[in-house]
């Protein structure tokens, strides 16, 4: 069974299993279980349930594998002739999770 969701502003098609890597979820651990109820569509084919936004009674469980943070994003400013330079990097905090069931 196939559902899209809507996660912290990004809307994605999982199923069963899949592993997917997002923005750390706030105050969360390995091991945790998170329950998203924004389920936008549940469903494959003619089975499928669209919501109005969301359907209702619909959730997905995923399990955090692991918290980590990503590659190092290194950021330049330059004003030219000026003697202007601004070196800076950014790591983003992401949480890897795993879909462990479609309720619908």
């Amino acid at each position: 069974m196939k559902a899209t969701i809507k996660i912290q502003g990004k809307q994605l098609t999982v199923s069963e299993g899949d592993t997917l890597t997002v923005n750390r979820f706030a105050n969360s651990k390995a091991d945790d279980t998170i329950e998203i109820k924004e389920v936008l569509m549940v469903g494959e084919g003619a089975d499928a349930k669209f919501g109005a936004p969301y359907v209702d009674g619909a959730s997905v469980s995923a399990k955090i594998l692991e918290n980590k943070r990503g590659k190092k994003v290194t950021i330049i400013k330059k004003k030219r002739r000026k003697g202007y330079q601004r070196k800076r990097g950014h790591r983003q905090e992401l949480s890897v999770i795993r879909i462990e069931s479609i309720k619908a």
